[in-house]
């Protein structure tokens, strides 16, 4: 193994444990700003019911319900906010797509790694798949 891969190898090593000791409520703050992005209402636990509710409502998960024929989404968080994120359809599908969107990319960081040999020979592959400078 080269030098240069084992310091490759170091670095994504390092990026996955600094990625790993962000704290739970960092991790529930990062997904609730995913939430509000893709379009879902923010309802506050303000009063002592909503509170109570609130309590009833398994914490950073999602939930659907059926409410006059259409699908909606909740997500309640009584740690960080203590609100409840609300979204229809179309949010919730924009939210999964921003996630999956963000997990490739972050893996395509991960694991792209630069390459550089002077002594590499394109030739052999021959000439007009690649437009340079």
């Amino acid at each position: 193994m080269t030098a240069r891969k084992r310091c490759t190898l170091v670095v994504a090593a390092l990026v996955l444990l600094l990625a790993g000791c962000t704290t739970k409520a960092e991790r529930i703050e990062g997904k609730e700003d995913a939430l509000a992005a893709a379009g879902f209402d923010v309802l506050p636990a303000s009063s002592e019911a909503r509170r109570q509710e609130i309590r009833g409502l398994p914490p950073h998960r999602f939930l659907s319900q059926i409410q006059n024929g259409k699908v909606i989404y909740l997500y309640a968080d009584p740690l960080v906010c203590n609100c409840i994120y609300i979204g229809n359809q179309a949010a919730y599908d924009r939210y999964r797509r921003d996630i999956l969107e963000r997990q490739l990319a972050d893996e395509q960081a991960l694991y792209a790694e630069e390459w550089r040999d002077t002594t590499w020979d394109w030739g052999p592959w021959g000439p007009g798949w690649w437009v340079g400078p």
